[in-house]
This record gives C-alpha cells, sequence and structure tokens, in this order.
C-alpha cells in the first residue's frame, strides 16, 4: 500500500487532512513521531531536534557537522518508518526524504493567508497584525530552512503531485480527493518501488551510524551491498578510521558486504596507495 506525504505551513488545515485521511484508510499518521524516534535512537536530546527542524537554519551551525548529523538522523528515522508502508505523514521534508520512491504521494496544503490569520489571532489571542507578522516570519524562516538545508524551495509546486488550498476546498474535500487519488495504481507498492525503499532505508540506517566520525561519506546500498564513499576532498582517512567505518557498517542488521572506495589523498598520503581502493 502507498505513503502519504503532507507538507503544510501553520494553520493551514494540513495537519487535519493528514489525521483525517489516515483514520479513513486506515493508516498510522505520524510527525513528531520520527522526532521522538531519532531522540531516543540516537541519544540527542529531542528539544535539539525540534530546534534543528522547525528553527531557523543558523540553528545547525552550533552543532559539529550539524547539518550532517540531524538530516542523517531524521531521514534515518523516517524511512524506518515507512518501511511498513500504510503511512500519512505530515511534517517538513518528508516529499525531500522519499522523493525518490514511486510509491509516494507527494502532497502540498496549502490556505488563505486571511484564514490563518484569523485562526492565529484566536489560538495566541493576538491582533491581527502581530498575526500576520508571525505566520509571514514563519513561512519565511521554513522557506529558508528548505532552501538551506536541502537546497530546494518548499513552494516549488513541481516538489508534489498535488497541491490543494483550502479555501473553496474544505478540508473534507481534500481529504476525499486524496482518498480517490491514492487507490490509482501509480501509487501502490510494487516489487521494484518496495526494494528502492528498502535500499534507501538500510543506506541511511549506516549514515546515521557512521555520521559522528564519518560526516562527510555518501553511501549507497543494493540487497545488503552498502558502497560507502568519501565525498570530502580535503580529508585524509587514517588507516584506524578506516577500519572503524567498516566496522561499523558491518554491525547494522541487513549489512551483508562493505566495500570503500573513492578516497582523494590528502597531503600526507600522496605517496600513499588510495586507503578505500579493493577494500572488501
Amino acid at each position: 500500500m502507498p505513503i502519504v506525504t503532507i507538507s503544510r505551513g501553520s494553520y493551514s488545515r494540513g495537519k487535519e487532512v493528514a489525521e483525517k485521511l489516515s483514520r479513513k484508510l486506515g493508516y498510522d499518521c505520524v510527525s513528531r513521531d520520527i522526532l521522538l524516534e531519532a531522540s531516543a535512537q540516537f541519544n540527542i536530546p529531542e528539544i535539539k531536534l525540534v530546534r534543528a527542524l522547525h528553527d531557523s537554519p543558523t540553528v545547525l551551525e552550533r552543532f559539529t557537522y550539524g547539518k550532517e548529523r540531524y538530516l542523517a538522523y531524521l531521514r534515518s528515522s523516517l524511512l524506518q518508518h515507512v518501511l511498513k508502508d500504510n503511512v500519512v505523514y505530515h511534517g517538513l521534508a518528508g516529499h525531500y526524504f522519499l522523493q525518490d520512491i514511486p510509491h509516494v504521494l507527494k502532497v502540498r496544503i496549502i490556505a488563505d493567508i486571511e484564514n490563518r490569520v484569523k485562526e492565529e489571532m484566536k489560538r495566541e489571542n493576538i491582533s491581527a497584525a502581530e498575526a500576520r507578522h508571525v505566520l509571514k516570519k514563519d513561512d519565511e524562516e521554513r522557506r529558508k530552512w528548505g532552501l538551506h538545508v536541502y537546497g530546494i524551495d518548499t513552494w516549488d509546486p513541481s516538489l508534489y503531485d498535488m497541491v490543494l488550498h483550502i479555501d473553496r476546498l474544505t478540508v473534507e474535500d481534500a481529504v476525499h480527493i486524496l482518498f480517490e487519488t491514492i487507490h490509482k495504481p501509480v501509487f501502490q507498492t510494487t516489487p521494484t518501488s518496495q526494494k528502492i525503499i528498502c535500499d534507501l532505508a538500510l543506506s541511511a540506517k549506516v549514515l546515521a551510524n557512521l555520521v559522528t566520525i564519518a560526516p562527510k561519506v555518501n553511501v549507497r546500498s543494493e540487497d545488503g551491498v552498502v558502497v560507502i564513499t568519501n565525498t570530502d576532498s580535503a580529508l585524509s582517512l587514517t588507516s584506524d578510521l578506516i577500519s572503524e567505518i567498516k566496522n561499523i557498517a558491518r554491525k547494522v542488521e541487513g549489512v551483508k558486504e562493505v566495500i570503500l572506495n573513492g578516497i582523494t589523498k590528502g597531503p600526507t598520503q600522496q605517496n600513499h596507495i588510495n586507503p578505500f581502493h579493493n577494500i572488501g
């Protein structure tokens, strides 16, 4: 069965759409759950994950390799969660982390600014001017986050299979449209699409385990064979670090073989053999 990702702004009714759709489909509905799983699995305080996901991108610069670490943790948690399918995910970046999986329906929910202002005023007990300022700031922060961390504009409609405007369309209308769409053959899980998500999930899990010692590596996998490539041309890896990378990767459940390659010789290794060459 398929996976649905819903991208939304604050007070756009996207959360409501996600929850009602998941109930109608009988799917799990997840959002903050991903943060909790990442926090528990990698022993990182949830508040740091929350701030990294929702605040200005500059918050990541306060941590060593912050961007690489949090992307790795969140991507791994999300992919592990959706391996079983039957999930509606509403939260930032779901469409980004799952973009290469065919049986994912990627949706953007938007709403009229005046309706959003009224909702903000009611919930926060503030003036219309204050509410408008808060919403515009929040929208801009989310947009900046997408551009800084992923290199994409979350407002770009080409990222989504469908953009729904909650105004003339009600929440119930949106749920009905998505319910009908998700049953189309193009969004059904196939052996090929399931293999894609399994390979991506294993790659993400290995990277999440490596990111604190090798934040600049790229990991890809196919049928349990994991290929790890160093993408930082300025980094010279010691033999001890190479052994550690390999040992950590081998211990990840589902890994059958580890291949290391692609390192660029650093100034201290110009006369040495490429340390990743033919290491399997």
